[in-house]
């Protein structure tokens, strides 16, 4: 749902500003559906590992990875515009980085709420959504203990299965946000760890179904599965 506020106008360039005074950026631009979108994110990420102090590596083992655009981001988005009806849906994205899946699933015409554990993706994520000129709203959420209340018709996530001790507390975060009857799409480039969340899933009482997708847009090819979840 692409909207227009002249307030909104204003936020984007001053946002972009101290975007930039902060990191050096790179903006890309995607087709989705038919449509166009640009997307700003960090240029080298790998940078930005000498901002984490040994002290807070300790305490989350937080690593810049929101700051990358990934392929397995870009394929669910794909699939998103290609193959999904979601105008009207109630939508969480889970580990949502700069924010590329939710701002394609809100272009769909999906009420979209993007988290992420890191306040410097938001930041991101809200630029995204003014460029592309949807509405998103962006709010923090730790995996590991969901504070959320609400519950939605969709959970979306993309490349967050990539630390073994994450695997059930996202698990545990699927069954609680998700409402009775609905569905998560979480996209994976077919690590080793995924098949043991499938594990995890399928002990917590989720049917997967599995859609195999290829990325060709980088230096080289890349698999990505798309799970699809539903409780049994």
């Amino acid at each position: 749902m692409k909207v227009c506020r002249e307030g909104e106008d204003l936020e984007l360039p001053l946002l972009y500003q101290a975007l930039k005074a902060e990191y050096d950026l790179t903006e890309t631009h995607y087709m989705f559906g038919g449509d166009s979108f640009s997307f700003l994110s960090v240029l080298d990420s790998y940078a930005l590992l000498d901002r984490i102090s040994p002290e807070e590596f300790i305490k989350d083992e937080q690593m810049p990875y929101w700051a990358e655009i990934w392929p397995s981001a870009i394929t669910l988005s794909s699939f998103l515009a290609d193959e999904l009806m979601l105008q009207g849906l109630r939508v969480i994205e889970i580990g949502a980085g700069v924010g590329m899946v939710s701002v394609v699933a809100a272009s769909k015409g999906a009420h979209v709420l993007a988290t992420d554990y890191s306040l410097e993706a938001l930041r991101f994520a809200r630029y995204n959504s003014l460029k592309n000129r949807v509405n998103l709203v962006c709010e923090r959420l730790d995996w590991r203990l969901v504070q959320c209340a609400e519950q939605f018709d969709l959970l979306l996530a993309a490349d967050v299965l990539y630390e073994r001790v994450n695997l059930l507390p996202i698990v545990t975060a699927i069954d609680k946000l998700l409402k009775p009857g609905g569905t998560a799409y979480l996209a994976d480039p077919r690590r080793r760890l995924a098949g043991q969340f499938l594990e995890l899933a399928a002990e917590n009482h989720f049917s997967i179904t599995s859609f195999p997708r290829k990325y060709s847009g980088g230096s080289r090819d890349v698999a990505v599965n798309i799970y699809k979840m539903t409780r049994q």
